[in-house]
């Protein structure tokens, strides 16, 4: 058994970040999004699938030509090398995981 602590997570911009390949081999990867309202990634595409988990707050999320607003307990999927986006629009911290079914995080910005 291995225990990490979230709090020993590298941060990046608006999320802690979990690689999968430094762990064990596992084959994701995730993010701890905790992001102030105004802030979100720009748009970018990863060459496997995403799954956002919206654990509180409300976000605007864009995938390809597709925009919806979405919040606490909903699940936006992310195809594979699909350009995508996300936003903060709530009051208060945004707070979701982003699983990447990849050992390792591989990130285009567009």
């Amino acid at each position: 058994m291995q225990v990490i602590k979230q709090s020993e997570l590298p941060w990046d911009v608006i999320a802690r970040e979990f690689v999968g390949a430094d762990h064990g081999g596992v084959g994701i990867c995730f993010l701890l999004v905790e992001a102030e309202p105004g802030k979100g990634p720009a748009l970018h595409r990863h060459p496997y699938p995403e799954v956002l988990i919206v654990q509180e707050g409300r976000v605007r999320a864009q995938v390809g030509d597709e925009e919806l607003e979405v919040g606490a307990g909903d699940i936006v999927m992310v195809p594979a090398n699909a350009p995508h986006r996300f936003v903060n629009v709530g009051g208060d911290t945004l707070r979701q995981v982003d699983i990447h079914v990849s050992p390792r995080f591989i990130t285009e910005w567009l």
